[in-house]
């Protein structure tokens, strides 16, 4: 999630089998090749929002790590670890150690973790993750899994609510779906911004009469709006009682939440397992507290 501080500022300014069979809606959109409706500017603006992510390009780590999970994001590292293979529908979740950062989302009731993002199957079987806005950018973005979640590593702390009932190949192609044509879509500012006001979705009453799935509808997302309703479209999150506007990182993180509505109706488990740190190393080194 883009930082709620920098939001608020901008406002005014414009081992799994994967499956084999197509998506419910055919046909998939190409995710490395720039759709041909766009204008040459709109290019040249999409790749350097490429260029820009932390991490893009570059390869991918050759070890993946789960430590031992916990509803905690603190930073102990549990152990034992065990060797961890992304899958498709596994909810990924990170923070930096900014104190600064952490106030600000504070001030929207909320905390860490800060940012989330799921695991999807591209066309050929290999693994994406889809996330609004990743490294405080402008689009909804498809990136390869691994090397995306070693580029949040390096900037704190990365965990893993591993889907705990593997996918039915129909839901992982709805949630393939979902991603191929949620990629390059726009990030929601305007309406995360309007989660530090009175006019948000989020409420102690309201929130169990607004923000509803919309699916593929929106033109934007912010990150855990966006996770909601892929999880919605694929099957895996029930459409009546999901709330996805007005759904933070924190929930999906905890399986509880200050707000009374999402609190009751907003559970991954069983079916997603607790959060677990996620490193590129068995032993990594410490990480350093920003101030």
């Amino acid at each position: 999630m883009m930082s709620l501080c920098l939001v608020s500022m901008m406002v005014g300014a414009e081992p799994y089998p994967y499956p084999d069979t197509p998506p419910l809606t055919p046909p998939y959109v190409a995710e490395k090749r720039l759709p041909s409706i766009f204008t040459p500017k709109q290019r040249m603006i999409a790749k350097v929002a490429d260029l820009a992510l932390p991490g893009a390009g570059k390869p991918a780590p050759t070890e993946s790590y789960l430590w031992q999970p916990s509803y905690s994001e603190d930073f102990c590292l549990r152990g034992p670890a065990r060797a961890y293979v992304p899958q498709p529908g596994d909810i990924v979740l990170s923070a930096d150690g900014s104190k600064f950062w952490k106030l600000m989302h504070n001030l929207a009731g909320t905390s860490h973790p800060t940012h989330s993002m799921i695991v999807f199957a591209f066309p050929d079987g290999s693994l994406g993750i889809l996330e609004a806005g990743p490294h405080d950018t402008l689009k909804c973005r498809t990136l390869e899994a691994l090397a995306h979640m070693h580029s949040y590593e390096e900037e704190g702390r990365v965990w893993v609510r591993r889907r705990a009932v593997p996918l039915t190949a129909e839901e992982s192609a709805r949630l393939t779906e979902f991603a191929l044509t949620a990629n390059m879509r726009k990030f929601a500012i305007g309406r995360l911004a309007r989660q530090l006001t009175v006019f948000r979705s989020r409420g102690p009453i309201r929130t169990a009469f607004v923000g509803n799935p919309h699916g593929l509808d929106r033109e934007s997302y912010f990150c855990s709006e966006l996770i909601c309703e892929a999880c919605v479209y694929a099957g895996l999150l029930d459409a009546s009682t999901t709330r996805p506007s007005a759904t933070y990182p924190r929930d999906l993180f905890m399986d509880h939440s200050p707000n009374p509505y999402l609190n009751k109706h907003l559970k991954l488990a069983p079916c997603w397992d607790p959060p677990a740190r996620w490193t590129s190393t068995p032993c990594p080194p410490p990480v350093e507290r920003k101030r």
